[in-house]
């Protein structure tokens, strides 16, 4: 049974769900970095928030850890790439959140717009300053969303609600998705120039890392007011206190700090500025949502290989895994064969999908068949690394769909190019569930390959059928399949045999020495 440890305090609904799925769970929170270490070795799972901290340190103790789910959204105490090299997936809840998220960007943006924070602390130090907090409506007023994805698309909606005018910068928003938002679609000049009021709604990445800096500021409308409900480091603070100090922003509120705790700012004790503690998350309908989601992925993951909200990993729904799980074993084989068979460093890996395997998620399918084709050489490589090993190694990797398929209702061709040659498969599936190799390097054949198989290379010659039986009957080697290919009559031939048993070396070099052979080889899959 899989065991996951919960570190961080979860609903205890997540325990029942993981209990529901036949997962077992520890819940210890609170531990030190030390504790986690002597203890993490045991699971296969690890559920976080964002208190535990998940470095590479701590990942190179966890021999047994698949996957890593961290209730929220952001991964910032996550080691993603450390987790990625050695093969765990990292899961999020993107989703769970996100209404949260986005009523405090309005919450913020009202408070704003009425000094709210700064009135209730006038009033309740018994002032009466009626006229000192003069506000703004938000009706008519252009919101300008910079990040247009799942919060900033409730926030655009909640915004045209109050009758607002919504422009959206997002390299990512199509045209389509804009109109049926409801936005106009901008550059973020265009929306830094018109925008009464900016909300910012996009990931810490280097192309977002100080976003709004003093050169994007000073291209705002005068009396400007700032929102920032995802992440610190995309406004540079400084300068945004000096666009306060000069009254050219009107105001600004911040959820988030590029320190956090953030005990200190040079933006705090300001009127103009509110300041809540990382609260954009924090109802109690977003903690059991996230944390109910946390568990289901988890569990799923663990019990049956759906992959959901994987940073590191293609999603794979429950059914999609079902529908692909006779071509997962065709991709292996596949894989494994070329592995098996290449010596030298290898260049490029080019996938064609042809027919109705064009129709499912193939994303999962490439990653077998790279994971199947390094295994040979490294003994670490699973599906989640084995994209990052290839980029590593400068392997390009391709993957092409022919939805049109040739002789076959669904093929998958394999071309690895090494340094010395390039190798060629196909396979396809008959009665829709059953892999077989229909193609080796260029020579046809129907092939069903089983555990152990015997690899021959040779010229199409009379006489090799008998001497290669022969030979096998004297090493007492037992053949279950026979299968045959060849170019052309006395061309080159391939032989792929499935035998009872593994194959020593002494009898190989018997098979290399029957007249005509080229090459043979043991191949175990």
């Amino acid at each position: 049974m899989p065991r996951v440890l919960i570190s961080d305090a979860l609903s205890p609904r997540a325990v029942e769900i993981f209990a529901e799925r036949g997962v077992e769970t520890d819940v210890m929170t609170g531990l030190s970095p030390d504790e986690l270490k002597k203890i993490i070795g045991k699971y296969d799972g690890l559920a976080v928030r964002s208190a535990t901290k998940v470095t590479k340190a701590l990942l190179e103790l966890a021999d047994n850890l698949k996957v890593i789910g961290r209730a929220g959204i952001g991964v910032d105490n996550v080691d993603v790439p450390a987790a990625t090299q050695r093969g765990i997936v990292v899961m999020n809840t993107p989703l769970g959140n996100s209404i949260t998220t986005a009523e405090h960007a309005i919450a913020l943006m009202f408070a704003l717009a009425r000094q709210l924070p700064a009135a209730d602390r006038s009033t309740q130090a018994g002032k009466w300053e009626k006229s000192r907090f003069m506000g703004v409506e938000l009706y008519g007023k252009t919101l300008g969303v910079i990040g247009c994805g799942n919060i900033g698309s409730i926030v655009a909606d909640r915004a045209l609600g109050l009758k607002m005018k919504v422009v959206a910068y997002d390299p990512f928003l199509s045209a389509e998705r804009a109109v049926a938002l409801g936005v106009e679609k901008v550059e973020l000049d265009d929306l830094l120039a018109r925008a009464d009021f900016i909300t910012l709604h996009t990931p810490l990445t280097d192309a977002t890392r100080n976003l709004l800096d003093a050169k994007a500021l000073a291209k705002t409308k005068k009396g400007v007011r700032i929102i920032n409900c995802a992440r610190g480091g995309l406004i540079v603070e400084e300068d945004l206190k000096a666009a306060l100090d000069r009254g050219h922003v009107a105001g600004a509120a911040l959820d988030v700090f590029p320190v956090e705790p953030a005990k200190q700012n040079v933006l705090f004790g300001r009127d103009d500025v509110i300041a809540t503690p990382h609260l954009g998350a924090a109802t109690t309908e977003a903690q059991e949502n996230v944390a109910l989601q946390i568990a289901e992925q988890m569990a799923d993951y663990l019990t049956t290989g759906a992959v959901v909200n994987a940073l590191n990993m293609p999603s794979l729904s429950a059914e999609e895994a079902g529908r692909l799980k006779p071509y997962m074993k065709l991709a292996e084989q596949l894989g494994s064969f070329a592995g098996q068979m290449t010596t030298y460093e290898i260049k490029s890996v080019d996938i064609v999908y042809e027919g109705h395997v064009t129709e499912l998620n193939v994303k999962p399918l490439t990653a077998i068949v790279l994971t199947a084709l390094l295994s040979p050489q490294l003994d670490t490589v699973n599906m989640v690394n084995a994209p990052v090993i290839c980029r590593e190694r400068d392997i390009r990797v391709s993957e092409t769909r022919v939805a049109n398929p040739s002789n076959y209702h669904t093929l998958i061709r394999l071309t690895v190019t090494s340094e010395r040659h390039a190798r060629q498969l196909a396979g396809t599936l008959f009665g829709g569930d059953r892999p077989r190799i229909i193609e080796v390097e260029g020579v046809p054949m129907e092939a069903e390959l089983g555990a152990h198989m015997l690899f021959v290379r040779n010229k199409d010659k009379p006489g090799f059928i008998g001497n290669l039986g022969r030979t096998m009957g004297e090493a007492a080697i037992n053949i279950a399949t026979f299968h045959l290919g060849r170019t052309a009559a006395g061309g080159d031939a391939i032989c792929l045999v499935q035998v009872d048993q593994a194959l020593s070396d002494d009898v190989l070099e018997c098979v290399r020495a029957i007249p005509n052979v080229l090459q043979a080889r043991s191949l175990r899959f």
